[in-house]
């Protein structure tokens, strides 16, 4: 049998990092079923809610939806099931004091196949206020205008 190899994107929580100063992130493997890793092979999930949470010494992932498989019969799954990471211990106990400290969250920021894996790219986040996203807002208009005005003048004009 021939081994998948590479990385495939499967879904990107783009708001995530609109929403939240990204302040480290995790790498953890996914607890699935069979129908969930079918439907993710389809492309099929959302992060657009998702966020994680520390409980009893486990991580989970809460509301992610991955449909249900189309060719399913009664052994399809519950679309927004609270769903089991894989970390190892050290990291665990890191997101456990990290969290605890006031204002930070877990955030999903990617969910891809790694080597036929399904992986979770997950982020301990800081929430933005309104006037840090102006800010990177203005910041990034300002590079577009600063990489428009070499190209310009790099091809002559003004």
């Amino acid at each position: 049998m021939v081994r998948e190899r590479g990385h495939k994107v499967i879904v990107t929580n783009r708001k995530a990092r609109h929403d939240y100063a990204v302040l480290d992130t995790y790498e953890a493997g996914v607890v699935l079923v069979g129908t969930e890793v079918k439907s993710l092979r389809a492309g099929r999930a959302s992060l657009v809610d998702a966020f994680a949470t520390v409980d009893d010494g486990e991580v989970w992932l809460r509301g992610v939806h991955i449909p249900e498989y189309d060719q399913g019969t009664w052994t399809n799954h519950e679309p927004r099931r609270n769903r089991k990471l894989l970390l190892h211990r050290n990291e665990i106990l890191r997101l456990i004091g990290k969290t605890k400290e006031s204002g930070l969250s877990l955030v999903p920021l990617s969910m891809y196949f790694k080597d036929g894996k399904v992986k979770v790219e997950l982020a301990l986040a800081k929430g933005k206020k309104s006037y840090d996203k102006r800010q990177d807002l203005a910041r990034r208009d300002a590079q577009r205008y600063m990489a428009r005005a070499v190209g310009r003048a790099a091809k002559g004009r003004r």
